[in-house]
């Protein structure tokens, strides 16, 4: 009896977080109100180079995705209120779960719950409403030439983002900000992983654009600007990205 009680209970428990999670998800996308969005800063690998560069971080330095999400919705014909808040939540020393490198569907969800538990641990949320929780790894690029995977969560909104700490690079890491924040409102990548090229249509900035090639944006959840058939780069800044109409879908913008 005790132990069907207990069944009970968690089930109860499980299905309050599914729903509070389905209500955060479905309330991100309104657009009724600017959408908080908290930046967090971890020093990835430890490094000294890392932690100074968190130290020079300020809220204007990610500023630009805020004035992406605003120039992009003004371009969909959207109002003030389809864009971003962005602001910095501050350091934090733990890290976050990592994903499963080549996990099953159970490892996902596993790490999934993990990621929302250690969310809820290390953050608190200033305002009521949903809001987007960013977690950023910093990584010394001369001892991490390639960085892991970055993942964003639309269960929880939450993201975690692997970036070079490099003023360099600053823009870039915009780019990736934006893109896996975006993973958090539901858009979905429009790249063929084997490749990374982006796919045609969804996957090009402007599908329709005679001649095709090459793309003179890249489509954001793309993440590339296609060049020929089998070239693409890595847009430089957010002023050589944007939003195709398939992602502004995913997003309710359209």
């Amino acid at each position: 009896m005790f132990k069907t009680i207990r069944i009970i209970i968690l089930l109860l428990i499980l299905a309050g977080v599914a729903l509070g999670a389905w209500r955060a998800k479905s309330r991100s996308v309104e657009w009724k109100h600017m959408l908080p969005v908290n930046i967090y800063l971890i020093n990835g690998d430890g490094s000294t180079i890392a932690a100074d560069y968190l130290r020079s971080l300020t809220v204007k330095d990610f500023k630009p995705v805020e004035a992406f999400m605003r120039d992009e919705a003004a371009r969909y014909g959207r109002s003030a209120n389809a864009s971003v808040d962005v602001r910095l939540g501050g350091r934090i020393d733990a890290q976050p779960p990592a994903p499963p490198r080549n996990g099953s569907a159970l490892d996902a969800i596993i790490w999934s719950l993990q990621m929302r538990w250690w969310t809820q641990r290390n953050t608190d949320t200033v305002g009521p409403g949903p809001q987007v929780k960013i977690f950023l790894l910093y990584y010394d690029p001369a001892q991490s030439k390639r960085l892991a995977h970055s993942t964003g969560l639309q269960k929880g909104l939450i993201g975690r983002v692997n970036l070079f700490a490099s003023h360099d690079m600053a823009n870039q890491n915009n780019v990736v900000i934006a893109h896996e924040f975006l993973h958090t409102l539901g858009a979905t990548d429009k790249y063929d992983p084997a490749t990374n090229q982006p796919l045609y249509p969804d996957g090009y900035a402007n599908p329709d654009s005679s001649p095709l090639l090459p793309q003179r944006y890249a489509e954001i959840m793309a993440g590339r600007t296609p060049l020929s058939r089998f070239e693409a780069e890595t847009p430089p800044s957010l002023d050589d990205a944007l939003i195709g109409s398939k992602t502004a879908q995913e997003i309710n913008w359209m």
